[in-house]
């Protein structure tokens, strides 16, 4: 579904943050992507999404084949690319409802009808634990960190993207909300058995949740290391120290 291949990226400022980084992901695949501050994980993450403050020095990023250096945010949304952001922002004036009816009806090519719309929605956010008046508040306006979270989900279920990428999921979330929304993201995914997930996290708490096929570690702008569940479980006892030298089964590098 998705093969990065070699791809430099470079700030505004000229500083180069990926460097030849290359990851390939399935159709059905969930891969986790870990490593310190700094490592370039958030800001592969909005690479993806074609963020206008980075620019792509060389390699490529192909889309069942298709590369899609060159298409805008909105284009590589509308083909099924999906961020959950780690700090959604708030816009003002333009309600949950209003933003997401307009949204579902770009990605289908054609108006959703207000009935069926609104059946998804109440559906989503009963099933998220919603209160139903979110619908008709302004996109995180004075929303908590965890209900911002919860608004990413309710976006991915009434959107029904191919490719998701979580950016520090678990970033502003209790234990109640955390497992609330873990649990609609995995049953997304039975539901859509052919979605591919790429999840960019410090820490195993979320993968004790919604379980890798592959975790890869990241060090100055690329990978280091791949393997499975292991590694991750390796990397919360011993940190990133020594990651090249441990036993992590299957590399898949």
């Amino acid at each position: 579904m998705l093969e990065i291949k070699k791809i430099s990226v470079e700030a505004e400022n000229g500083k180069k943050i990926l460097n030849d980084f290359s990851l390939s992901i399935k159709n059905g695949e969930i891969h986790a992507i870990m490593g310190p501050n700094g490592t370039g994980k958030s800001t592969l993450s909005k690479v993806l999404m074609g963020h206008p403050d980075y620019l792509v020095t060389s390699g490529d990023i192909f889309w069942n084949g298709e590369s899609i250096l060159s298409l805008e945010v909105d284009e590589r949304a509308r083909k099924g690319l999906f961020l959950v952001n780690q700090n959604p922002i708030s816009i003002e004036g333009v309600t949950n409802s209003e933003f997401l009816k307009t949204a579902l009806s770009s990605v289908r090519g054609k108006n959703v009808g207000i009935y069926e719309f609104m059946k998804t929605m109440e559906t989503a956010m009963s099933e998220l634990k919603m209160n139903e008046n979110f619908m008709h508040r302004a996109i995180n306006q004075d929303f908590s960190g965890g209900e911002r979270k919860k608004n990413e989900i309710l976006q991915m279920k009434v959107l029904c993207p191919k490719f998701v990428i979580f950016d520090e999921l678990d970033s502003g979330l209790d234990v109640d909300s955390l497992k609330v929304v873990c649990e609609n993201i995995n049953q997304y995914l039975r539901d859509n058995p052919e979605v591919s997930v790429l999840i960019i996290t410090h820490y195993t708490r979320i993968l004790d949740y919604i379980q890798p096929d592959f975790v890869h570690v990241m060090k100055d702008g690329t990978i280091i290391k791949s393997g499975d569940m292991h590694l991750a479980k390796n990397i919360e006892m011993e940190g990133y120290v020594g990651v090249n030298s441990m036993d992590v089964g299957a590399d898949n590098e």
